[in-house]
């Protein structure tokens, strides 16, 4: 499929915008009392941050 280059724009706001949120809710249950009891939300953040991050930089490639 043919993405048009504000459509990848776009794109990449959002999951820059996503990454953003994701970080900062690993650092707050990383910055809970007990973090241990929030391993597997923090687990799930962080494979998120990882699968957004390679997104992103496909887009990257693309446009350039």
């Amino acid at each position: 499929m043919i993405y048009s280059k504000e459509e990848l724009i776009e794109a990449e706001r959002q999951i820059d915008s996503t990454l953003h949120k994701l970080r900062e809710t690993v650092k707050t249950l990383e910055g809970k009392e007990n973090p241990a009891r929030y391993k597997s939300q923090i687990t799930l953040a962080r494979r998120r941050i990882q699968a957004f991050t390679i997104a992103a930089d496909l887009i990257q490639r693309e446009l350039e």
